[in-house]
This record gives C-alpha cells, sequence and structure tokens, in this order.
C-alpha cells in the first residue's frame, strides 16, 4: 500500500511539474507572438518606406535627364545610402 502512495505521490509532483512548465511555455509563447507581431508590423512598415522610396527613385529618374555626370553620380550614392539601411533594417527584422 505505501508503495502505492508513493507511486500515486511521485505521479502528482510529476503532473505538477508538467502543469508549470506548461504554463511557462504559453506564457513564452505568447511574449514570442508579440514580438513576432510588433516584427511584421515593422516590415510592413518598412516595406511600405522602401515603396515611397523606390517611387521618389522612379520619379527622380525621370528628372534626371538634365542633370549633369556629377550630380546624377551623387544622387546614386545617396539611395544605395538609403537602400543599405532598409536592407540593414529588413535583415534585422527577418533575423
Amino acid at each position: 500500500m505505501a508503495d502505492i502512495k508513493t507511486q500515486l505521490e511521485s505521479l502528482q509532483h510529476k503532473l505538477q511539474q508538467l502543469l508549470k512548465n506548461h504554463q511557462q511555455l504559453v506564457k513564452e509563447n505568447a511574449q514570442l507572438q508579440k514580438e513576432l507581431d510588433k516584427a511584421r508590423l515593422q516590415l510592413n512598415e518598412k516595406n511600405m518606406e522602401l515603396d515611397k522610396l523606390q517611387q521618389q527613385v522612379d520619379v527622380l529618374k525621370l528628372g534626371v535627364k538634365g542633370w549633369d555626370e556629377e550630380e546624377k553620380l551623387l544622387l546614386g550614392k545617396r539611395i544605395d545610402v538609403y537602400l543599405k539601411e532598409i536592407d540593414k533594417c529588413l535583415a534585422l527584422l527577418n533575423g
């Protein structure tokens, strides 16, 4: 009889531990969901920003036809810097 009682107590202890682990995993899952939602929101914002910049590039390309080569080069460098920054942001969000 004592052996069964010991086994039941052991099972009860293991069950309590499993419940604690489950609760911890539920909390962790909720936190990770929040982080994922935040990252998705940031990614959407960056994609919208990228779209705006692409539109600006398209507009500038149309207006650049009368520019000299140095002006075009400087503009290209500025655009490259913006695109690198966006790429870094996207990498951080996806990483």
